[in-house]
């Protein structure tokens, strides 16, 4: 809580999290929901991620939700932007809410020197369709410290974008 308020580790947490957070974390919400289209190319040294089209937005004082059918894959945004610093790195685990439901998420590791919003992969593998309000805690973060050396993030996600543009050269 300390790096929180003195370094933004981590911003636009929610009133909750910020007097009572649960875990050995905090849990981040459910800000930006886009569908991919198009192709993608992940090459040796380029690559492009599809097109995305953004489904709903998280609006402060709204009640808007999202419709997940069974097999619907969305990318998903959050919230909560972080500037892990270099001694941490971040690791995320589902909420178990979300897997109870049939919602799964797929999530990597951020990288010490990462700064931006976080992007998920949201895939309803249940059976049944679920409607998410934009706003709902989704995944746990987890920090953890990286002692020893490591390198800064450096890669082409910083600030938080959620695709590329056009083929691009790896960094």
């Amino acid at each position: 809580m300390e790096l929180v308020h003195k370094k933004k580790l981590v911003e636009g947490l929610s009133e909750r999290e910020l007097t009572n957070p649960e875990g050995a974390g905090f849990d981040l919400r459910l800000g930006e929901v886009y569908k991919i289209t198009g192709d993608a190319f992940l090459g040796e040294t380029e690559r492009k991620t599809p097109n995305i089209k953004l489904v709903q937005k998280y609006k402060k004082g709204s009640k808007n939700k999202i419709k997940i059918k069974p097999g619907d894959f969305y990318l998903a945004t959050t919230i909560e932007s972080v500037n892990t610093p270099k001694n941490l790195t971040i690791n995320f685990k589902p909420r178990t809410t979300t897997f109870r439901s049939g919602l799964f998420l797929r999530t990597g590791n951020v990288a010490p020197g990462y700064c931006g919003k976080l992007t998920f992969a949201l895939k309803n593998e249940g059976p049944i369709t679920v409607e998410i309000e934009m706003g709902a805690r989704i995944v746990h973060a987890q920090f953890e410290e990286v002692s020893g050396g490591g390198s800064m993030y450096r890669g082409q996600w910083q600030g938080g974008r959620v695709s590329t543009a056009k083929r691009e050269k790896q960094v």
